[in-house]
């Protein structure tokens, strides 16, 4: 399948900021089910940008505006061609269990299998765990348990945005019962690892099927989970919306959990408050993309006559990203 996604971040102040650092999250990775041919960058005002692989092997992008400024806009454009992933096999035999115990799953996911950030454990965890009695899914072969722990997380947690925030603690979700797909990733992951399976956040588009039952908002990112099984590998499960990830899936980061990979992250410089606005569109190309496999980025030059400014005041988060 051929994609095209338009992703738009508009960051609007309500008075002259004099400086802005930010990095971004929003290149589609290259994996054996996803070829990525072409990416590109647009910046308003203009920067130089800067790249890099983060811990993960994650591109990253990061750029500074050093002149005042009253709003920062970031597109940024993407073709993928994806395809669907192996199929699965129905079960696993219950040897996996032993083998996800081995030291060499537990010394090379090392990073995906203690707690951490928004996937952590939590009162209100381990009482929805005994809730909904998901211990007793640990007595199936694990392909098994991992997909009907999706499964109820798909039928206990409501799909309703702003019930949550970007930077909600596990808490909410498991208390209000709803939430969007970060909130139920995080949900995911925290007792996967919980169980002794590798599991990791994956940060990025899902090109949504309403007629097949997704309930993803379609103008927003996408977040769904990775675990890792010896006899296959890395799996994704999308339990916002009850399927395997496949080839509407494009998958630009993984991470421990959102805070390791937001579509966007940075500071400014000022006394201003700021307003964040997104826009999300991922659409089957119309016609064939016959550019080759590289990466094209705007890298405007600044002005003549701009000079950096120095930091001698007080410095503030940007606004978080939107939710996933």
């Amino acid at each position: 399948m051929l994609l095209e996604v338009r992703h738009v971040t508009r960051y609007q102040y309500d008075q002259t900021v004099r400086e802005s650092v930010m990095e971004i999250w929003m290149q589609p990775a290259k994996r054996v089910s996803q070829r990525l041919i072409s990416f590109e960058l647009e910046l308003d005002p203009a920067a130089q940008l800067f790249s890099y692989a983060d811990t993960f092997g994650n591109a990253v992008y990061h750029f500074d505006i050093p002149q005042p400024h009253e709003r920062l806009t970031i597109v940024a454009r993407s073709a993928v061609e994806t395809e669907e992933p192996s199929s699965l096999p129905d079960m696993l035999d219950r040897g996996e269990w032993d083998r996800l115990k081995s030291d060499f799953v537990r010394g090379e996911h090392f990073d995906f299998l203690r707690p951490h950030g928004y996937a952590g454990p939590s009162p209100a965890l381990d009482a929805f765990i005994a809730e909904k009695n998901l211990d007793e899914l640990r007595g199936l072969n694990p392909l098994r348990t991992v997909r009907e722990l999706s499964h109820v997380i798909y039928e206990s947690f409501g799909y309703e945005a702003g019930v949550t925030r970007a930077d909600s603690p596990i808490e909410h979700v498991l208390e209000t019962r709803k939430g969007v797909c970060q909130d139920f990733a995080h949900v995911m992951i925290a007792i996967c690892r919980q169980w002794g399976i590798p599991a990791r956040y994956v940060s990025g588009y899902l090109f949504t099927d309403r007629k097949s039952g997704d309930r993803s908002d379609p103008d927003a990112t996408h977040a769904w989970v990775e675990v890792f099984l010896p006899s296959l590998r890395w799996i994704g499960l999308d339990p916002t919306n009850d399927i395997i990830a496949g080839e509407r899936h494009i998958a630009c980061a993984v991470g421990r959990d959102y805070r390791d990979v937001p579509p966007s992250r940075g500071v400014y410089k000022g006394e201003a408050e700021s307003e964040l606005s997104v826009g999300v569109t991922v659409r089957k190309a119309r016609a064939a993309v016959t550019e080759p496999e590289f990466l094209r980025v705007s890298q405007a030059q600044p002005r003549s006559g701009q000079r950096r400014n120095q930091f001698n005041g007080a410095v503030y988060d940007q606004q978080r990203q939107q939710q996933q």
